[in-house]
């Protein structure tokens, strides 16, 4: 008998975990998305007064080294090579980042070699911090305080609204220092930018008889989907259940436009290190498509800020207080009936593209799996919080 799902959110998680249901179990589907477009935060449009490609919500740079996923997302469009070169803008003068020989060359003025470079920085490293107790710890027990300062310092300040020293030191899990010329963003084998953007990617996917979209429809907890015999959760966990132990939290950004004849920075991403600058990055989206021509150009300058009750949530905080409400929210959650939760909203995890659509392909075969099985039927693609 054809089973009947809805799914709230129509992101990767979503229209990925759709695609597979549809294609390999006898369903048909619904879609709420709250917004006005498919895609969440991966939506590209083109820009109508320049005719760019725009990534309506901020940079995506679809990378991964899983060759799966590098196969499966050429199966819904052309991808052609794009290197992510950014450059950072620190005391009036422009780096390369991630940090590396050039880097280091041209902050302190020297000509090191790679080896010359390691041994410097260990000199500069604060060897006093066995054990990093936060963020900024954990930077100046592995750079010391030069590159600190001029990289990471009002960065950082800006992109979460507060001192380093009150976040904690996992954030920077591995200091992005490399001791050659690769000025390459991303270290993942597979890169690149989808011909036709992001949204055409997801059209694509839910392009199907027994899939329903419906746009401008924001999902209500209270609402009756006793009708459904699956619901698939991608939005806040903490939305989900309104909220009751309070919110997650969350940083939030904001957009400001600009155009410009010709090109404006000449590069895709440059990070404005200072602290007074007030906004953390400019994007100028015509350098994602290097195959196109275009006279006039658009940017934004990012701003980042905390998430209000009407923002768009961005970047999970997950602080000690926000990671106990989670468990609660997950506890809940697992006592609930015929409803699963999905993504990078739902699981409250910083999460990649390649990640999402990775785990949405993983959870969608065992959870057909466990249907047609009749075994308990997972809640959440991640076991631990």
């Amino acid at each position: 008998m054809k089973k009947k799902y809805l799914i709230i959110g129509a992101g990767f998680s979503g229209t990925v975990l759709a695609d597979q249901l549809v294609k390999h179990s006898d369903c048909s589907i619904d879609i709420w998305d709250e917004r006005e477009h498919i895609g969440g935060n991966c939506h590209t449009k083109r820009d109508e007064q320049t005719g760019i490609m725009v990534h309506q919500y901020g940079p995506h740079i679809f990378n991964t080294d899983k060759k799966e996923i590098w196969d499966f997302v050429n199966s819904l469009g052309e991808f052609r090579p794009y290197v992510h070169r950014v450059k950072a803008m620190s005391n009036g003068k422009i780096y390369s980042l991630p940090v590396n020989l050039h880097t280091i060359n041209q902050l302190f003025g020297r000509s090191f070699t790679p080896e010359e470079a390691k041994a410097f920085l260990e000199t500069l490293a604060d060897k006093a911090i066995e054990d990093p107790k936060n963020f900024e710890e954990q930077a100046l027990r592995f750079i010391g305080k030069e590159l600190y300062y001029a990289f990471f310092y009002g960065y950082t300040k800006k992109q979460w609204g507060c001192e380093p020293t009150e976040l904690p030191a996992s954030i920077l899990k591995r200091i992005p220092v490399r001791f050659n010329y690769d000025d390459n963003y991303h270290n993942n084998i597979y890169t690149g930018i989808p011909v036709n953007g992001y949204t055409a990617l997801m059209e694509k996917l839910i392009d199907h008889a027994e899939i329903t979209v419906t746009l401008n429809k924001k999902f209500d907890p209270a609402t009756d989907v006793s009708g459904y015999d699956h619901v698939f959760y991608t939005g806040p966990i903490d939305a989900w259940f309104r909220f009751k132990y309070g919110r997650l939290g969350y940083r939030t950004v904001t957009f400001e436009t600009h155009y410009a004849d010709g090109d404006f920075q000449g590069t895709t991403q440059m990070n404005f290190c200072d602290e007074n600058v007030p906004y953390t990055r400019i994007t100028e989206h015509k350098h994602f498509t290097n195959w196109e021509q275009h006279d006039r150009t658009i940017y934004f300058k990012e701003f980042s800020k905390e998430t209000e009750p009407s923002d768009i949530p961005y970047y999970p905080k997950r602080l000690e207080q926000d990671k106990t409400l989670l468990l609660k929210y997950r506890s809940d959650a697992g006592a609930l009936q015929k409803v699963s939760f999905l993504g990078r909203l739902a699981t409250y995890r910083y999460m990649d593209m390649h990640h999402v659509i990775g785990e949405a392909l993983s959870f969608a075969k065992t959870w057909i799996q466990a249907s047609k099985n009749n075994e308990k039927l997972p809640v959440f693609p991640n076991l631990e919080a």
